[in-house]
């Protein structure tokens, strides 16, 4: 398989995940836009959001996540992640029932007790993607819904773009990024007994292009994806 050090083009210091992250909590919110993400939880037609009543948030960050989910009645949110800094602003949101610092792929949350999954832009962080697979299959309850939101490969390879950020020093720095290319998640998937529901694409589009003109090149290329993965009941 591609390596993403095949196609960086930045070449920034990187540092691991939850450095990365500690040092971007401060500007995380003003640099993520809802387009990379939530936009696209909208666009999803399973799983029906009415009927979860119990969320696990791997890799929960500030709270967006958690916070979109309450806005569509979904209050008892278990979140997980290996930030400090990430899970200090999360708290102040309040959109979780619970909060926990865990690796996504040994989260410490009790096994078959949740209608659903969630994850968001965390997944380029793994070098392997069979664990976090695996674990998301032990949260879920029979009939669960797996979602994740991933940067789209293509993307990646595209632009050799790195998940990064630029601290107080003024210096980017570079967030450990793995490329995993689409059949990677379905040979996970489908090894941890998931069943793929739904794929859907965000492109690089004029809602996005009114934030970052200069991707005008880019207009058209897929930016990220969310997968729907389902359990039988």
């Amino acid at each position: 398989m591609p390596s993403f050090a095949d196609f960086d083009r930045r070449n920034y210091r990187t540092v691991d995940v939850a450095t990365g992250y500690d040092g971007w909590a401060p500007t995380y919110e003003q640099t993520v836009m809802d387009e990379m993400d939530l936009a696209l939880l909208d666009r999803l037609r399973h799983p029906d959001w009415r009927r979860i009543r119990r969320a696990a948030d791997l890799g929960c960050g500030t709270g967006r996540t958690g916070g979109w989910l309450r806005g569509r009645g979904i209050t008892d949110i278990d979140g997980v992640d290996l930030s400090a800094g990430m899970l200090a602003l999360a708290r102040v949101r309040g959109a979780h029932a619970t909060l926990a610092q865990a690796d996504v792929r040994d989260t410490g949350l009790a096994s078959g007790g949740y209608d659903l999954v969630i994850s968001s832009l965390i997944d380029e962080h793994l070098p392997d993607l069979a664990p976090y697979y695996a674990e998301a299959r032990r949260l879920a309850a029979p009939g669960g819904t797996f979602v994740l939101v991933s940067y789209h490969p293509q993307f990646m390879m595209v632009t050799g773009m790195p998940t990064h950020y630029t601290p107080e020093s003024g210096e980017p720095l570079a967030i450990s990024t793995h490329l995993h290319l689409f059949s990677e998640h379905v040979a996970a998937g489908v090894g941890a007994g998931w069943q793929l529901a739904e794929v859907a694409e965000a492109l690089v589009d004029d809602a996005w292009l009114a934030a970052k003109p200069k991707w005008a090149a880019l207009r058209g290329h897929p930016f990220t994806m969310a997968l729907v993965w389902t359990l039988p009941r």
